[in-house]
């Protein structure tokens, strides 16, 4: 799951890393959105995910992600739950100049103990952070990884999606080991 709060670049993501073309649902938005969105602080954004983004990527001969990008709206945030049926794991992408939206889908995977990793996705003109500076502040735990990121280049995305399998391999075994397999 790649997941994050309202114009963090979700779909941005899904796109430049997928290898068949992304299947998206972004909508015009309309006045549904007044006074739940703030697209002030998303320069250019004029759309959004209303249901899911969905791409694919193969990392090896015998592995392939399936990637479902959340709507990043709260009112579509009901999807979530379907999403994450059969998830390894999940990438919360943060936005620096909006950091507090992070907290309700690091909450969200934390509570479902869901293995996740948080990238730092970079925006022109955003305030740049020491990385355990923005651990501190969203409460991340030492064990969670926590990456830089650039959503719109396909290197940069490939190494959060390998952090993710990583990390979601590592909680997996751990889980294992002390009983604690989770559905």
């Amino acid at each position: 799951m790649i997941a994050g709060g309202f114009g963090v670049g979700k779909t941005t993501l899904v796109g430049a890393v997928s290898e068949i073309t992304p299947l998206t649902t972004e909508a015009v938005m309309t006045a549904a959105g007044v006074g739940i969105d703030d697209p002030s602080k998303v320069p250019g954004k004029g759309t959004t995910t209303v249901a899911m983004d969905f791409g694919r990527i193969t990392m090896a001969d015998d592995l392939i992600l399936y990637l479902f990008g959340t709507p990043g709206q709260t009112r579509f945030w009901f999807m979530w739950d379907e999403i994450i049926k059969g998830a390894v794991g999940a990438a919360v992408l943060v936005d620096t100049r909006r950091i507090s939206d992070a907290f309700a889908p690091l909450d969200y995977f934390e509570n479902r103990r869901l293995p996740y990793v948080v990238a730092l996705n970079r925006f022109d003109g955003a305030p740049m952070y020491e990385i355990e500076e923005v651990r501190e502040a969203l409460a991340i735990p030492s064990h969670v990884p926590l990456v830089l990121c650039d959503a719109r280049e396909r290197e940069s995305t490939k190494n959060v999606l390998v952090t993710v399998v990583e990390h979601a391999m590592i909680m997996l075994r751990a889980q294992r080991d002390q009983g604690q397999l989770v559905g």
